[in-house]
């Protein structure tokens, strides 16, 4: 069996000092549901790793009028759909954070660590893009932030560096008359893979009969998750209507590349992201109205 080493830092400069000694040979580890996996599995390999959980900005769990929600890297699923302003200002959120695996999984598993992760079929990462999250970055050359939908850049892949860690999650208070809701398709009832996910946020004018804004992303049709820019903005300045809900899930459709495999194939995900962004839609719209 492969050595090791194992490290528990206390401190983001010291967690950053310790990735950066190793480079590409260190692993951080948050809750450790994919990490140690991959690890046990071969599917990666690593000299060093570092759990980042006693670190207490990683822990944060804070929402405020003025500055939105701070999520810290390591808060496992199970504190985000317990957190009473988390269930009264993100429900798009909650839709997620109780999906990802079991419950077991739940008690460990981050939202933080699905996004570093980094899969195409994150359940998390739709919903946070389509909330407009931004991820707080420290590294060896100081601290950065992404917006969450520049975060994945491959399989497995993201932005981070060497010596870097994701500290937290910041996503911005929600608008007056707006909504989001994530929602998947799997073959079975729990802890499965997406074969197609869409998470979808909307804002309404005061009267809510008409659209604002609105954000849509892509979860299991592509190397990463997509950002499908078009299709939110096409509904910007419509009236909420069967067919301007229509014409943006063609658009989400025509930015979904996926593959066939044994979980579906390319003509049933294209389908399903289809009918997901649909739903996603009208379920945002009925939250955005107070539904």
């Amino acid at each position: 069996m492969e050595w090791i080493d194992f490290a528990t830092p206390k401190t983001i400069s010291e967690a950053v000092e310790m990735l950066a000694s190793k480079g590409d040979r260190a692993r951080a580890m948050a809750g450790g549901t994919d990490v140690l996996v991959q690890l046990r599995g071969g599917r990666r390999s690593a000299d060093l790793v570092v759990d980042v959980k006693g670190i207490p900005e990683l822990n944060v769990l804070s929402y405020s009028a003025q500055d939105g929600l701070t999520l810290g890297a390591a808060v496992p699923c199970f504190r985000i759909y317990q957190h009473k302003a988390v269930i009264d200002n993100y429900p798009g959120l909650i839709d997620s954070a109780s999906l990802i695996g079991g419950i077991q999984i739940q008690g460990r598993a981050s939202i933080g660590g699905n996004l570093c992760n980094a899969s195409p079929s994150g359940d998390s990462i739709p919903a946070i893009i389509a909330l407009s999250a931004v991820a707080n970055i420290a590294g060896p050359k100081g601290t950065r932030q992404v917006p969450a939908e520049d975060f994945c850049t491959g399989p497995g892949r993201s932005v981070l560096e060497n010596g870097e860690i994701l500290v937290s999650i910041t996503i911005p208070v929600p608008l007056a008359h707006s909504g989001a809701n994530y929602l998947r398709f799997i073959p079975r009832n729990e802890m499965d893979i997406a074969v197609a996910g869409v998470g979808s946020s909307v804002v309404l004018d005061a009267s809510g009969q008409n659209i604002v804004s609105a954000r849509i992303a892509l979860a299991s049709v592509a190397p990463t998750p997509v950002f499908s820019k078009a299709a939110g903005d096409s509904l910007a300045g419509k009236a909420v209507s069967d067919a301007a809900i229509q014409e943006a899930s063609e658009k989400a459709m025509a930015d979904a590349k996926p593959i066939d495999d044994m979980r579906g194939t390319v003509r049933q995900r294209v389908h399903l992201v289809g009918v997901l962004t649909r739903r996603t839609l009208n379920n945002a719209i009925q939250r955005a109205r107070g539904g």
